[in-house]
């Protein structure tokens, strides 16, 4: 008899023959918490059904890469439907979900045919995240541009090259400067900051020789006096060192009360010219969950006890930026990735009539990169890291995090070629993709009688340029023509 190698045999596709008595378990949401959840739940005699409105699950801390050119988007993506491979109990829906009945144990679904689909469940983990928030300022909706989804990266990306190739043509008559303001001074706004100054600093005066290299100006504007509060006072000051050295502005201590589609107004009544505004300045739980009668604490996440379970209503746990616990864990990957796992097995283990298991954070350590061989770490233990020790830290977790050998394998090498070398020798190749100056000057054309910079412009003062732009067909954050996501 020859026995199979384990390493050359697939495990089976399918589930059980008894499979379709097991119970049946829910996940809303495909992403770190979704994601790890189902693959916690492998070896569990349960039925997995996974519901997201996208086929793919997003990398979300590699985002700022494809928002500026550095990576394709398909390198920080993964289809759900390949966790089968490993989770043969476990299928994939998408829609819409519409609603939760807890009572009835029913999850309500848009599909996008006629009519709402009702999913019976056993067990429900409520894994759907968070969702931008702008927090009331006027003006950010229409003009501002988050940065929380792939197609919002990939609306930031060509907007960005639309506007350097309209400025490229105004080169020769004009000085006026192309401005991209960054709201937030967190992990996402440092980030990208620093990608777009690497960018000037490497390649924009290679692939635009009739530009100066200074018509690209880069503002971060964070309402707190420090960056990255996450990270201890030497960190936080060594990523602002970094990113002023590299040419960044940096307006700390002002929030932004108003968004225009040139210009942004501080809460100082101070206004900066803003061409681009990208808003990296926080999340909020979706408003349709304090519809589903479950209990929410005062930031609107899903209350939830020791074991990750929804109080009061047993079967249901909560993972990953949708979870309040009693100390609040940060709305960052590993929680997520942490807490999808943790409620999973608990499940688990109800199925198994086994004891469960309370839920205990372990701190693994944050992380950030500010540019080129620039980054910092703290972790736990080990202590701090900075510089391109950090950066190679930093580059070596993000890549084994990654679900799927093929986006590891994608990502390595294509950051390694983006920042390997030297200025001499490195050959600028952005992954472009729908880059449509001639909308954006079109756009801006139009513009004109309400912007407050630029060639031709016509508004007199931030008031009137906000009202003007809500008039208009067309805002800031309509050039890129955005997918939904």
């Amino acid at each position: 008899m020859v026995m199979p190698l384990p390493f050359l045999t697939r495990r089976p596709t399918v589930p059980a023959k008894d499979g379709a008595s097991w119970p049946h378990v829910i996940i809303l949401g495909g992403g770190f918490a979704g994601a790890h959840a189902v693959t916690a739940l492998r070896d569990a005699r349960v039925r997995v059904t996974l519901i997201d409105r996208n086929v793919y699950k997003t990398f979300q801390p590699l985002l700022y890469q494809v928002a500026t050119a550095g990576l394709n988007p398909g390198d920080v993506t993964m289809f759900l439907r390949g966790l089968s491979l490993k989770v043969p109990n476990m299928r994939y829906r998408q829609g819409e979900v519409e609603g939760v009945d807890p009572e009835r144990k029913v999850v309500r679904l848009d599909e996008g045919q006629k009519g709402i689909h009702e999913l019976s469940y056993d067990y429900l983990i409520v894994a759907n995240g968070a969702t931008t928030t702008y927090f009331g300022t006027p003006g950010a909706e229409e003009h501002a541009m988050p940065m929380y989804t792939r197609s919002q990266a990939l609306s930031i990306r060509d907007r960005i090259f639309s506007e350097l190739e309209r400025s490229s043509r105004e080169a020769g008559f004009s000085h006026d400067r192309l401005h991209v303001c960054i709201v937030g001074g967190g992990p996402t706004g440092v980030e990208i900051a620093g990608a777009l100054a690497d960018f000037r600093m490497q390649e924009l005066d290679i692939l635009y020789p009739e530009m100066d290299p200074g018509t690209l100006q880069v503002t971060v504007l964070q309402r707190g006096d420090e960056l990255l509060k996450e990270f201890s006072d030497k960190y936080r000051q060594y990523a602002a060192d970094e990113l002023r050295d590299r040419g960044v502005q940096l307006r700390l201590g002002h929030g932004v009360k108003e968004v225009g589609y040139d210009h942004v107004v501080l809460d100082d009544g101070s206004i900066l010219e803003s061409d681009i505004t990208i808003w990296a300045a926080g999340v909020a739980i979706p408003e349709a969950v304090s519809e589903w009668g479950l209990p929410q604490d005062r930031r609107g996440r899903l209350s939830v006890d020791d074991y990750l379970q929804v109080k009061g209503f047993p079967g249901v746990y909560a993972a990953g930026d949708i979870a309040g616990q009693d100390d609040p864990l940060p709305q960052l990957a590993q929680p997520a990735i942490q807490t999808g796992q943790a409620a999973a097995r608990a499940i688990a283990a109800e199925v198994a009539g086994k004891p469960r298991k309370k839920f205990s954070y372990t701190n693994l350590g944050t992380m950030a990169t500010i540019g080129r061989h620039a980054a910092i770490a703290e972790i736990p233990v080990l202590g701090g890291l900075s510089g391109s020790l950090g950066w190679a830290a930093w580059l070596g977790v993000h890549i084994t995090k990654m679900i799927g050998h093929r986006n590891q394998r994608a990502v390595a090498m294509n950051l390694v070629s983006l920042y390997g070398g030297t200025r001499a020798t490195h050959q600028p190749n952005p992954v472009v993709g729908e880059v449509n100056s001639l909308r954006a000057a079109r756009i801006f054309e139009e513009q004109a009688p309400h912007r407050l910079f630029g060639a031709n412009a016509g508004a007199t003062c931030p008031g009137n340029a906000v009202d003007a732009a809500d008039e208009a067909d067309e805002g800031a954050a309509d050039v890129a023509e955005p997918t939904q996501d």
